[in-house]
């Protein structure tokens, strides 16, 4: 098992803005202390527009810097928006960090979401096509001496494409995913997955064999065929059990608030977050279960004299999540939390259905940046040698 820190790049905030200076220092501060305490990677999102959910529009300029603040963490585009950009400027982009990190680079892509896109000129109905055709020339832009290309979006005569990528072929490329046409996509292409949505692990388990089996068929986009997958799941290490849980449910619920880009305007988002969260306790049976059962007039009638309303907004389902408690969300693997002790228990339940990589979020706009250098320490220190292998170990312990 390998273990990431993916950074939407958040903390927290007051009023209309936030204190970005602080933000972008607190952030290289956090990301060389994973590097200094054995995390294997860094992630960083690539996103428009979004005050407080994510200040990290242009994440290569934070990767120059990280070039030079870290030693052997890999860096990852987590991911690049491919429709977004023309593909001759994201390969050399991807270039110069990969030249400046002695070949440390992880290449993810996506599509983003409708808000973004139109608020920068891009048609939501084009970006599955943009990022196909994007996708197919990167490859080949890292391979060549030189780089021509007729296409239904971008025409490019012969040119020479500088720098050369450090890693040969080319690096590792994947795709953020949320459901199983997303898993079925990236197995297609060859490339690996950045699972983006939060899932109990029985749930994730049946994602992964759709991936697994798939891949066995793939037709690899670039040079050869990657076969990965990284899952994205809050975290947070404490050394008071209770209070960690509870720390990282809080942060987790924050993330996917009503007001948050992949929850707002969504229909039936809370009912699909509910449902990859594992459903309705039974604890909680009495009070919703019904209501997410039933849709006909009586019951809405009855919902609403409840006060839940199951025709606009999120209704039981978002109410149902908001009482999902910490240690049901611990014991179904949703989040990694707790003392060292409870991490490497929820860790294992995801190395045992063949996850690659934890991806931890523990950056958000609920936990200050004292408490997440104190869980990237903790985890570090406690709980990644428990998954190391004696060599992994040893090196470890050399550097």
């Amino acid at each position: 098992m390998k273990f990431g820190i993916l950074f939407e790049t958040q903390r927290p905030f007051q009023g209309n803005d936030l204190d970005w200076n602080s933000l972008y220092k607190e952030t290289l501060d956090q990301s060389e202390l994973a590097d200094q305490v054995g995390f294997h990677n860094l992630w960083f999102v690539e996103h428009h527009f979004l005050l407080g959910f994510s200040g990290s529009p242009c994440p290569e300029v934070l990767f120059g810097a990280l070039s030079q603040r870290t030693k052997n963490i890999r860096i990852g585009f987590g991911v690049s928006i491919l429709p977004s950009h023309h593909p001759i400027h994201i390969a050399e982009r991807v270039a110069m960090v990969d030249q400046l990190t002695d070949g440390r680079v992880e290449f993810g892509t996506g599509r983003s979401n409708a808000y973004e896109q139109v608020g920068q000129g891009i048609d939501p109905r084009e970006t599955r096509d943009r990022w196909d055709e994007a996708l197919r020339m990167l490859p080949q832009i890292w391979q060549a001496d030189e780089f021509s290309w007729e296409g239904k979006f971008w025409n490019v005569p012969t040119r020479r494409i500088l720098p050369r990528v450090y890693q040969k072929p080319h690096p590792r490329m994947y795709l953020a995913c949320t459901q199983t046409e997303s898993f079925r996509l990236a197995a297609q292409k060859g490339i690996g997955v950045l699972s983006s949505a939060s899932y109990a692990v029985d749930i994730l388990a049946n994602h992964l064999k759709v991936y697994r089996d798939a891949i066995k068929d793939a037709e690899p986009v670039g040079a050869f065929v990657n076969n990965f997958w990284g899952n994205n799941v809050h975290c947070f290490c404490g050394k008071d059990d209770q209070e960690a849980k509870e720390l990282c449910a809080q942060s987790m619920k924050t993330f996917f608030g009503p007001d948050k880009p992949y929850i707002a305007g969504r229909i039936g988002a809370y009912e699909e977050l509910l449902e990859a969260w594992g459903g309705v306790p039974d604890h909680l049976q009495a009070d919703f279960g019904r209501w997410l059962r039933q849709s006909d007039d009586a019951h809405k009638e009855q919902a609403a004299e409840a006060g839940i309303s199951l025709d606009s907004g999120p209704g039981a389902a978002r109410a149902a999540i908001a009482e999902l408690d910490a240690n049901t969300l611990f014991d179904r693997g949703v989040i990694i939390a707790g003392n060292p002790e409870s991490c490497i228990k929820n860790v294992k339940m995801y190395e045992d259905i063949g996850v690659d990589q934890c991806m931890l979020i523990m950056q958000t706009e609920t936990i200050p940046h004292e408490r997440v250098m104190e869980s990237i320490e903790l985890f570090g220190k406690e709980v990644i040698p428990a998954f190391q292998t004696k060599e992994e170990a040893k090196a470890a312990s050399a550097s």
